[in-house]
């Protein structure tokens, strides 16, 4: 695989489960079993009568269960009294399906989804029954369901972070990995203690190992906490906090609390260079969403990072006090603003209306630039935060530790409660933090849609008989 096919949702194919009449519930059962085939439904499933096993299933009233589909073809009455809500609500699906099958002479067939990649599997196992899988032309208008590569628990972890926000359109970049990798970056600039990201470290271990066992829901998440556990403590490195100004570690970039300027500056202009990063990527999106024109015009195309850039190199011309390339920032900026006004004026009703509707677009525009770059300071003041209640506790444990020995134990005592006060309220705060300017900055510009997730039909099945 190509580095440009994993940048991309897994490739779909349209296709047609084809089977002789007689051979469709065993094609079916073997189609649910290898979980790789969205079939369509054709309709509300209330537009259907309600089959056998489904009647069933609802007069025993045994609420929500996990269907599981019989290998041979049940006796249903069997099913019943052997109380097996679990096969008859497996049985209720498949029939579902049959219903919206389409049937010409000896033949049923149903349209669906698979990855490309499964359809040599999916033939072989589908033969071995009498059935194929067929792949059709995409129909026009409709965009795939989109599935996005889990290869490996580092990507599937990351993944996750995008399907919080919503599901990627077909046609778009998959920017799971940046995106995880942007989150543990911020997570740590505002999580800025080593001590902190050892303990974060630590809890990383733990639940690679497996315990405490109560922790295992936990797992999906080990990715995030170890990078954020190695951020945190890079960044405590630079800023020389380990368990706040201890005096353990020298700051070897910036102290947060003497230079809150420059922690400001920088984490403004590390917020610039990300957006425009989501820019870039934006217009690709566009370009393979609606072509080289909707990219040229787009405001998160190339359109949007004209004006970006062009804004940001004419605040930076003035600044450092370089008339020509604040004007070339300017032009620059003009010029992308041009575009994007062109492109929503014509997609607007036109006219005098089309004109206003534009000019509250287009300030918005330029309004929404600043502002989303300016809250990238929120790195800046969170980790400012942090720092401030590592001094805090640090200045009152030195305080109780000079008044004997009573004193060195409420030292000890606030040291151990300060420092778990700040971990967790720190490690909360950074977290929906990093994830608010991630959704809210970032995603913004990759995406102008929502896609459709692709949900295969995956049942397991019980190759031997029920008894009842």
């Amino acid at each position: 695989m190509s580095w440009y096919e994993a940048a991309l949702p897994v490739r779909m194919r349209r296709v047609a489960i084809v089977a002789p009449r007689e051979a469709l519930r065993d094609t079916l059962v073997r189609t649910a079993e290898a979980g790789c085939v969205e079939i369509d439904t054709g309709g509300e499933a209330g537009d259907r009568p309600r089959g056998e096993a489904e009647r069933r299933f609802l007069r025993m009233r045994a609420g929500t269960v996990a269907p599981v589909l019989s290998g041979g073809a049940p006796d249903l009455d069997a099913l019943e009294r052997a109380g097996r809500s679990d096969l008859l609500a497996g049985e209720a699906e498949l029939e579902r399906y049959a219903a919206g099958a389409t049937r010409r002479g000896p033949v049923a067939a149903l349209a669906g989804w698979c990855p490309a990649t499964d359809l040599s599997r999916l033939g072989a196992r589908l033969a071995a029954v009498g059935g194929t899988v067929v792949p059709l032309e995409n129909p026009r208008g409709v965009d795939p369901p989109t599935l996005l590569r889990g290869e490996g628990p580092v990507r599937r972890s990351f993944t996750s972070l995008v399907t919080t926000y919503g599901t990627v359109p077909y046609a778009d970049v998959d920017p799971s990995w940046p995106a995880g990798v942007v989150y543990v970056l911020m997570f740590g600039a505002m999580f800025g203690d080593a001590g902190h990201g050892m303990l974060l470290l630590l809890l990383a271990l733990a639940l690679r190992s497996g315990r405490p066992a109560r922790w295992a829901f936990l797992r999906p998440v080990l990715p995030f906490v170890a990078g954020a556990g190695i951020t945190a403590t890079l960044a405590g490195v630079a800023y020389g906090e380990f368990f706040g100004p201890t005096g353990v570690l020298p700051a070897l970039w910036v102290d947060p609390l003497t230079a809150p300027g420059t922690l400001l500056a920088c984490s403004v202009a590390a917020g610039g260079l990300l957006l425009a990063l989501a820019h870039v990527a934006g217009a690709v999106n566009r370009w393979r969403e609606q072509g080289p024109a909707y990219a040229a015009y787009a405001a998160s195309g190339l359109a949007g990072l004209a004006l970006f850039l062009g804004v940001a190199g004419a605040f930076a011309g003035v600044y450092f006090r370089q008339p020509a390339a604040a004007l070339a920032g300017a032009a620059v900026a003009l010029c992308g603003l041009s575009l994007i006004g062109t492109g929503m004026y014509t997609a607007s009703s036109g006219g005098f209306g089309g004109a206003v509707q534009t000019g509250v677009q287009l300030f918005d525009t330029v309004v929404r630039i600043g502002a989303n770059t300016v809250s990238f300071a929120r790195l800046a003041a969170f980790g400012l935060t942090h720092a401030a209640l590592g001094g805090v506790v640090w200045r009152g444990t030195t305080a109780l530790a000079g008044l004997g020995p009573a004193g060195v134990l409420g030292a000890a005592a606030l040291f151990l409660v300060g420092n778990a006060l700040t971990f967790a309220l720190e490690a909360l705060v950074a977290g929906i933090q990093a994830l608010r300017l991630e959704f809210y900055e970032l995603f913004s510009r990759l995406f102008e849609s929502q896609g459709r997730p692709f949900r295969p039909w995956h049942l397991p099945v019980q190759r031997t008989e029920a008894t009842p």
